[in-house]
Formats: structure tokens, sequence, C-alpha cells
């Protein structure tokens, strides 16, 4: 029997739209010409890949390893990637702020980097309500970019399928710039000092990685005087970057799978990795039906409300071999609760002897609101609970492997404090994200090197 036919039979009972017969939660439906959204999605279906196989296998064998307690994963970028906001300097500054983190943590850890992107595709997200009112007038609930606008008004605020096909040229776009940064001399070591972004010059952080830039500089000079230099060893001139997105919107997810000509396995090639959310990881929901048949590293979000037995069963639903790489455990609880939620899952994940990666979302658990009802973050907040996720992961003897931030690389005011202390006041000033507040760039690289001393200091 072939290798094909061998892992066509080892999802005998799956295909792509296999999760249409189960419960889907937080899919719009009331797109008003249903005949209209099967059309766009059709023509996805059609189109080139965004991703392929064997990137994801990459992202797979690099996730094994920090499984194995070698590696570390940065996963960060949007909150809800905009139509307006798609820009390509935009892109640039978030992946440089990402570069300049996994300098500082590779720094610290001493180990490699795996670069994980919330980027060209993570436009949908869960809203806590389907309709939003003001001032006596109810519309949908803003959705994401490639669901409908975010103006308050009738129009807007209507489903339109055609935004998926615009959310596809946005990702495709992007992909192709960020594979040239990745690829093309950008993201060299030898420019190092110029991945600082001119907006935090003179800030305490930009400080500090202008002297990370300076060792490491004076590190590849040593290192070209001995004969190594970027056109010898790769991994001095170019990186490797992938992208992740939550799997939300099941259609699109759908029409963007397709099956590897070389293994015979299905791929969800919208992404190199994909994420269920807290809000949609039912064991016998759409989601977690669709995300067992592809072979994309699957990420889970855990949260309060996520039993250890519950958990169990899902890792049996989307990991039944149990193979190092596929599943990474987002733990979201809040800086307040992570103490009381995380150790009985490491617990049960332990006793059953799974390999997971263990990461944690500070972000999502900490978000509050203000007098004026302005959602935000407090750094502080988000520091303490990734300091609990460490203190906690490592008590448990369990590998504390990655971190997951909702930032940007542009200059807003979204999240209370950080070295650049931004205060209530100053959030109308800058704040500009579509849906949850961002770190931003000096917040951001600020936390990667509290991180990397942490890494340091237990390593």
């Amino acid at each position: 029997m072939s290798v094909q036919a061998i892992n066509k039979a080892r999802n005998a009972d799956w295909a792509p739209g296999t999760w249409r017969a189960r419960p889907a939660r937080h899919i719009p439906d009331d797109y008003p010409d249903p005949d209209a959204l099967a059309a766009a999605e059709a023509e996805l279906s059609g189109y080139p890949p965004l991703v392929f196989a064997g990137e994801v296998r990459t992202l797979r064998a690099r996730l094994a390893a920090v499984a194995d307690g070698e590696a570390f994963l940065l996963q960060g970028g949007d909150c809800a990637e905009s139509f307006k906001e798609f820009h390509p300097n935009n892109i640039r500054d978030t992946f440089r702020v990402l570069l300049q983190m996994a300098v500082a943590l590779t720094f610290g850890a001493g180990a490699p980097v795996v670069k994980v992107g919330r980027i060209a595709g993570q436009f949908a997200k869960p809203r806590s309500a389907p309709t939003e009112t003001r001032d006596g007038v109810t519309l949908p609930s803003y959705r994401g970019d490639n669901i409908n606008g975010m103006e308050f008004d009738f129009a807007s605020r209507t489903p339109d399928p055609q935004r998926l096909l615009k959310s596809y040229g946005q990702a495709a776009a992007t992909l192709n710039l960020i594979r040239a940064f990745a690829r093309g001399g950008y993201a060299s070591l030898s420019n190092v000092h110029q991945w600082n972004l001119e907006f935090v010059a003179g800030d305490r952080q930009s400080d500090r990685y202008r002297a990370l830039a300076d060792k490491i500089s004076e590190a590849l000079t040593f290192m070209r005087a001995c004969g190594v230099t970027g056109e010898k060893v790769a991994s001095l001139r170019e990186t490797d970057f992938f992208t992740s997105h939550e799997a939300l919107l099941l259609g699109f997810e759908e029409a963007m799978t397709r099956v590897d000509s070389t293994t015979g396995r299905w791929y969800d090639t919208s992404a190199h990795m994909i994420w269920i959310g807290d809000r949609t990881r039912q064991p016998d929901g759409a989601h977690v039906e669709f995300c067992r048949g592809v072979e994309n590293p699957i990420g889970v979000k855990c949260g309060p409300s996520l039993d250890p037995e519950e958990l169990l069963r899902l890792l049996d639903i989307l990991d039944p071999e149990n193979e190092a790489g596929r599943i990474v455990l987002i733990a979201r609880f809040g800086a307040d609760k992570v103490a009381d939620g995380l150790p009985k899952l490491l617990r049960a994940v332990a006793r059953e002897g799974r390999t997971v990666v263990w990461s944690s979302d500070p972000m999502h658990g900490n978000t509050i609101k203000t007098d004026t009802g302005v959602k935000t973050r407090r750094v502080d907040a988000v520091l303490k609970e990734v300091d609990e996720f460490f203190s906690i992961c490592r008590g448990e003897g369990a590998y504390p492997g990655g971190v997951h931030f909702e930032m940007t690389g542009q200059n807003v005011t979204e999240c209370l404090g950080g070295s650049d202390e931004v205060k209530e006041s100053d959030l109308n000033s800058r704040y500009h994200t579509h849906c949850d507040p961002r770190l931003n760039a000096s917040q951001a690289l600020e936390l990667a090197f509290i991180l990397a001393n942490r890494l340091k200091a237990r390593a």
C-alpha cells in the first residue's frame, strides 16, 4: 500500500467539510446571500496555497525541539489585522520588532527561538455578543475585516463574502513581503543595528537593544576573522519565519485545505500554524473537528473554564498518536487566576505522558476597561502572568516553552505602563486597534528583555 493510501485510511472518517455537521460557535450565520458565500468559498478553493506543506513540516520539527526543551517559541502580532492599516511599513515594523525580541531571547536563553507571527491571516475574532447597541440602534457586532466592517452602520456591519477574497489577497501580499525580509538580506544579523525603530530612539529599551547589538556585532567580527560568514552559514544571513492565526472562519479554512502530493495528507495552506480559541474548543464542536484532520501544528487556548479531563479528551482527538510538534497548549488565565488553573492541567498532561509545547498568552486574561469604557491591559499584569507561568511550569517539572503576545511595531498607546509609562490619559492619543489592545514596540521589547533574564537565570 502506498504512503498516500495509508494516510488516507488513517483519516477515513474525516474530510475538510465534515465540520459542517457539528455545532459551530462564533461563525456568522447572517450572510444575506448564502449562495454568494458558497461562490466565494468555491473561488478560494481554486486559489494558490498561501503556505506549503514542506514549510509546515519544518515548523513541526522546530516545535518538537521546543517540546524537548531545546528551543523557545515566540508567537506575536496583531490582535486583528485590518484592511485600513495594511501597509508595507506596518508589516516591516512588526516583523523587525519580532526579530529584536527573538535576538534578545536567543541571547538570554542560549537556544534557538522559533518565530511565529500572528500575521497574514489573523482577521476574524470571536465576540462576546452577536450584536452591538449604540444610542438605541442595534447592529451586528464587528467580527473582523474578513467578515464585516468596523464602521457602525448597517451596510458596513452586514457580512460580505467578497471580504474573504480581499483578506486572501492581503495575506498573500503580506507573506510575499515577509519572505523577502526573511530571505532577502533584511534579517541578516549584520543588520542588527538597523532593526531599531526610529520612534523609540532614546527610549530605555532602545539603549538596551543597542548594547546587545554591539555585542552581536563584535561576535560577528570575530567570526568573520575566523572565516565564518553569512555567505557560508545561512542562519547568519536569513531566518525562518512562520505565520499563524485562529482557525475561526471554517469556510475559509476548508477552502484553503489541500492534499499534499508528497505525503497524501491534508494541510490547511492558509497558515503554518492554526489555533482553536478558548470559546470554540468544544470536543464535539466544528472547530475541533476541522483541526483534527489537518497536519498543521494546532494551538489550543487553555483558560479558566478548561477542565483537565476535557483537555485530555481534546488531546486524544487532535493528537491521538502523541506526535512531538503537533500541539501547542496556550495558557491564558489572567495574572490572578493562573496559579489556580494551570497546575492541574500540567499535572494531567504529565500523568498521561503527552508531548506538548506549553506557551503563555498573558494578554487575553488581563483585559480590563477604564472608567470611560476603553479596553486596555496593564503591562505589569502581563509580566506577572508570564512570571507565574514560568514558576508554575518549573515547579511542576514542565518546560515553559513559549509566549504568545498581541503586539505591533507601531507607536500605539493601547496598553498601560511599561518603561514609556503609558497612562490612562494617553490611551486616546494613538489607540488604533480594531479589537483588543496591543503592546507597542517599546513594551514588547521590554518584555523580551525581562523574559531573556528569566531564561538566563533558570537555564
